[in-house]
């Protein structure tokens, strides 16, 4: 019988392991990404994550839900994000850029939580107590009832919690903390896996909601092996705005929630303040119109958002005119451009595109194809679109225009700020006539085209 193996090598991309080190990671095939990792010792029949609890097999309809029930943080925003509220025995992944605000945000959660009597910690292996409370000082938190702990091994961690039992509990940052079940040194693969294996499994054990910090790579996404994704029930990034001032949060993996919800901050001196009126934060546009401006409304988790689209068009200085997309699939783009060129008789093949996004928000999904192509028009023909219209729906590739989802709940948010006319698909055309709103139809680019040229 063969020596069990003591070692690894796994993608840092992808997490795929092997039992052989390759110099390129067949999953994903990315170059130099697999690693050799030591595997720590295991307990025979406990995998991570398992509770140790052998569940007896029931109908589905008899499942105690009570254990479902949600916590809120005391911030709007955050438990829309969450799905209103914690769940309890959940465990939340959240990441973003230095400096984005993760634990100011998670510390005023805290604060809001320990003032309605619940028992909360706060373990920092990064930050001294020293530093959390001049935080808490600065951002006018009440701290008598957070209790902070300094601590980066995981068994000592959980000692801590058997003894005090918070029910919510932060650990700043999952890259920091180690287990002695892993050899290796903290924050490499091995330790992030098995430091948040142990601490989901003490989660289930003991229905306590514990929320992980991790840190970012530089292109913005979460540090460490992917089976950390698959390991936590929900995975948050907070991130910035293009002008810093505002913060915006998106759940890209919830258990118990919308995935793609969005819940909007603004920073200020005392902490991250609830934006309760987002579309008005990226309809903040100057008083001169000005061609190539057009708005849309997209939708975002459960809420309708509006947001302004730019697009540029200028003759080309080269044999080899640029496409370029902020905050938009750019090879979508590129599409509509031929689509335009071929069912509108409006060719751009020797111009140069630029299409941006205003406020830093990155748009998804295909409800704001026309509202793009109609800003590419406009800045073509130098023909400004009025302030208070706006244009949504998807573009097929024989320049049909195709209905989109929650088209009523879209064109009722965009009456609510004033706009009063919107150019939408036959199909998502409403019943019943919105109050202050011409709504005009369209099958086709032609007809919108038709449309806009009046």
């Amino acid at each position: 019988m063969g020596k069990k193996q003591d070692k690894a090598f796994v993608c840092t991309d992808c997490g795929a392991d092997f039992s052989r080190w390759l110099g390129q990671c067949s999953v994903c095939r990315e170059w130099n990404t697999v690693k050799e990792v030591r595997l720590g010792k295991r307990t025979v029949g406990r995998a991570p994550g398992y509770s140790g609890k052998r569940s007896a097999v029931q109908l589905l309809s008899e499942v105690d839900r009570s254990r479902a029930e949600r916590i809120s943080t005391g911030i709007a925003e955050f438990d829309r994000v969450l799905g209103q509220g914690i769940v309890c025995g959940s465990v939340v992944l959240i990441g973003g850029a230095p400096g984005a605000g993760k634990s100011t945000l998670l510390l005023q959660a805290l604060a809001n939580g320990a003032n309605a009597g619940i028992p909360v910690l706060y373990v920092s292996g990064e930050e001294s107590p020293q530093q959390i409370a001049e935080r808490a000082y600065r951002l006018g938190l009440p701290a008598d009832n957070i209790k902070m702990l300094a601590e980066t091994s995981v068994e000592e961690i959980c000692a801590v919690l058997d003894q005090e039992k918070p029910q919510i509990v932060v650990i700043d940052s999952i890259q920091v903390v180690h287990t002695s079940g892993s050899e290796s040194a903290p924050g490499s693969i091995a330790q992030v896996r098995e430091s948040a294996a142990a601490l989901t499994q003490y989660a289930k054990e003991t229905n306590t909601s514990i929320f992980m910090v991790g840190h970012v790579t530089k292109d913005h996404s979460l540090a460490g092996p992917m089976t950390l994704s698959h390991i936590v029930d929900a995975q948050v990034v907070l991130s910035s705005t293009d002008d810093a001032r505002y913060r915006i949060l998106r759940a890209d993996k919830n258990r118990f929630g919308s995935v793609g919800e969005l819940g909007f901050f603004a920073m200020t001196d005392t902490g991250l303040r609830e934006v309760k009126n987002p579309s008005a934060m990226f309809l903040s546009r100057s008083g001169t119109s000005s061609s190539g401006s057009v708005v849309t409304v997209i939708w975002e988790g459960t809420r309708p958002l509006l947001v302004e689209i730019q697009a540029l068009v200028t003759e080309s200085q080269s044999g080899n005119p640029r496409r370029l997309a902020v905050g938009m699939d750019q090879n979508r783009i590129a599409m509509l451009l031929a689509v335009l060129a071929k069912h509108g008789g409006m060719a751009t093949a020797s111009d140069e595109v630029y299409v941006n996004v205003v406020g830093g928000i990155r748009i998804y999904e295909t409800s704001s194809d026309l509202a793009a192509v109609m800003g590419i028009v406009s800045s073509l023909r130098d023909r400004v679109i009025p302030h208070d219209s706006l244009y949504f729906g998807e573009i097929g590739l024989s320049g049909e225009i195709r209905p989109v989802a929650n088209g009523e709940a879209r064109l009722k948010e965009a009456a609510k700020h004033g706009f009063r006319r919107a150019v939408i698909p036959r199909a998502n055309a409403p019943k019943q006539a919105v109050e202050g709103l011409e709504i005009i139809a369209v099958s086709s680019l032609v007809e919108a085209l038709e449309v806009f040229v009046g």
